[in-house]
């Protein structure tokens, strides 16, 4: 498994900016010939599993991991590049205690990460052995030219958007009776966080979490069959976007995108409202986008920035109020 997964062509791509000695075309040859050698010595089915994972782990796992353990282990530093300061930090303030909390939903987080590839791995199994069809992705020695790639990473993300919008809106957030139970779900399991922080893009009831985020990310793909390298950066995009999104850093790459889509991810979180979709495109052609607008004195973030604190109060209250009864009972 480990020599399929160091010989994806991502880690080339990856490698090639350090190897500036090479030329063009020299880099060009030995990433083609890498690919083919990868194609021919692999079934689809590897391959496709194998680029999953590998791009999973170097642009979701690891940077979201390393970002958690960076609030929890020095809250100091982490603290002043977050957006509200020490509310924005995982346990609520510099000093506060660690809950077992933050560590249930890093851990579901982790876990949902993985079973969105497993759910992947038994579909595609599904498709190729049972069902007798082509795999998801299209798995060819010919690699797609520049446009095509820039044409599949536009189908493909326009269709997650529409359909993590209608999803969220009315599945997850619908006002109709017969689906309560998910709505009341997904309120009890996503909603209930403070802030947003490292690991909470993949934090919800697994079987939302597929509902809500799996299947937005994987049907455009099964829709139109991208090409494998096509699908690599798409899902490259993807992680990126939910690592830094959710990251409640001030301090991120892309922010003029990355921050838009972190902003109304944020006032999602505390309003149920609106900003259903990722990108906010949908939302602004429903009527559903809410703007952290800067030019009205930071109101609204002031705003965002009193609902952090007053939960932080609260549950500083109320563990103070717990101990303190404890201690009565005690003596």
């Amino acid at each position: 498994m480990l020599d399929a997964l160091f010989s994806l062509p991502i880690m080339t791509i990856l490698l090639i900016p350090a190897l500036s000695s090479y030329r063009t075309t020299l880099n060009f040859i030995f990433f083609y010939m890498t690919w083919t050698t990868l194609v021919l010595s692999h079934t689809p089915l590897r391959v496709e599993l194998f680029g999953t994972v590998a791009v999973r782990v170097i642009f979701c796992f690891v940077p979201s991991l390393l970002f958690f353990l960076f609030d929890i282990l020095t809250p100091s530093a982490a603290a002043v590049i977050k957006v509200h300061g020490e509310a924005g930090l995982p346990s609520g303030g510099k000093r506060a205690r660690l809950r077992r909390e933050i560590f249930k939903v890093a851990g579901w987080s982790l876990l949902n990460i993985f079973l969105s590839v497993a759910v992947q791995a038994a579909i595609e199994k599904l498709r190729i052995d049972g069902m007798r069809m082509r795999s998801a992705v299209k798995v060819s020695i010919k690699l797609p030219m520049p446009f095509e790639i820039f044409k599949g990473l536009l189908v493909t993300l326009l269709v997650r958007e529409v359909l993590t919008y209608i999803i969220h809106r009315y599945i997850l957030h619908s006002r109709d009776r017969r689906v309560s139970f998910i709505t009341k779900t997904h309120r009890n399991w996503y909603h209930t966080l403070r802030v947003p922080f490292p690991l909470t893009a993949h934090y919800d009831h697994p079987a939302l979490y597929l509902l809500g985020t799996f299947i937005p990310t994987y049907v455009p793909v099964a829709l139109f069959r991208i090409h494998m390298l096509t699908y690599l950066f798409y899902m490259a995009l993807v992680s990126l976007e939910e690592t830094f999104a959710f990251s409640g850093y001030s301090v991120m790459p892309g922010k003029f995108i990355l921050g838009g889509i972190a902003r109304r991810t944020e006032i999602h979180l505390f309003t149920n409202d609106s900003n259903f979709g990722r990108w906010g495109l949908v939302d602004w052609i429903c009527g559903t986008l809410t703007v952290d607008d800067d030019d009205e004195d930071g109101g609204h973030r002031r705003e965002l920035a009193d609902k952090v604190q007053r939960a932080v109060d609260e549950s500083t209250s109320r563990k103070f109020y717990e101990r303190s009864r404890l201690k009565k009972k005690g003596n």
